[in-house]
């Protein structure tokens, strides 16, 4: 068994400042000896590969996890990511949830929903593989993301587009019933304080937006306006110290209703969302 390995990972891990030393001692030693996480007990001591320690020695070095395996766990979903792609969070599945439920309870035979900002995908194939009959689209700006997008989207039912995602899908305007988003909106002013993993490895294209984080989400405000039908919803994820400010970019004045903040798993304010107002 890896018992000792995987506790001797762990403390260097916590000593080096890793958020999840524990978990992911052990995800690395499922990664290098070709087993699942649960299934780590199975490996005898003599099967055990030295290669370890040479991860081991990467995640030390706060180069995400998900780089040195190249998957991300998102919902039901197993993404390829690495150099060029944000990593999903776990933060964003609650968001996917939400977004989920509101498109059920719209009551639309065939959904049409567009992922702006799509990134990895994960985002948009979690929509089309939880609500079988809708029609997702989606849309990314930077090739070096595209190249991991496509991978992930091969044999997958949904419509990806490069392109900027203020301008994104003209031939859908006032058709849309879901617009969901994770756009950067980490304040230029808040750089040093960006955790390693994302500041060293996630593309500053997904991470950054202006001096307050807010700039690309009042540009997708007017997108979403001009892509929603009557009565649709939109749906963006900020940062928890946003809380309040996001719902004020979808005011009343602009044509929106219901605007209102949700919290993440850890009860702090992660998305808004708004209603396009009826005419």
């Amino acid at each position: 068994m890896l018992l000792a390995e995987v506790a001797q990972a762990t403390q260097r891990l916590a000593d080096a400042g890793v958020p999840s030393p524990r978990n992911d001692a052990e995800e690395l030693a499922a990664f290098v000896h070709g087993v699942k996480r649960g299934q780590l007990h199975t490996v005898k001591d003599s099967d055990f590969d030295a290669r370890y320690w040479e991860v081991v020695a990467r995640r030390e070095q706060r180069e995400p996890l998900q780089h040195i395996t190249g998957r991300a766990f998102f919902r039901y979903l197993e993404l390829q990511v690495g150099p060029g792609v944000f990593v999903p969070r776990p933060e964003t599945e609650s968001v996917v949830g939400w977004a989920i439920d509101a498109v059920r309870a719209m009551d639309v035979v065939e959904p049409l929903i567009v992922d702006l900002c799509t990134g990895s995908g994960a985002i948009a194939l979690a929509l089309a593989q939880e609500v079988p009959r809708s029609r997702v689209h989606a849309v990314e700006l930077s090739e070096d993301a595209l190249r991991w997008t496509r991978k992930n989207m091969e044999g997958s039912r949904v419509d990806l587009r490069q392109g900027d995602a203020l301008t994104a899908f003209p031939d859908l305007d006032g058709q849309v019933d879901l617009v969901i988003s994770n756009p950067p909106y980490i304040p230029l002013t808040e750089w040093e304080y960006v955790a390693p993993e994302a500041r060293d490895y996630d593309p500053e294209l997904a991470l950054f937006s202006g001096e307050d984080g807010l700039d690309l989400i009042r540009g997708l405000e007017r997108t979403a306006h001009r892509l929603l039908r009557p009565g649709g919803v939109v749906v963006v994820e900020h940062a928890d110290t946003q809380g309040g400010q996001v719902p004020w970019i979808f005011t009343e004045e602009r044509g929106w209703a219901d605007a209102a903040d949700h919290p993440d798993l850890n009860n702090r304010p992660r998305f808004a969302t708004a209603r396009k107002a009826l005419p």
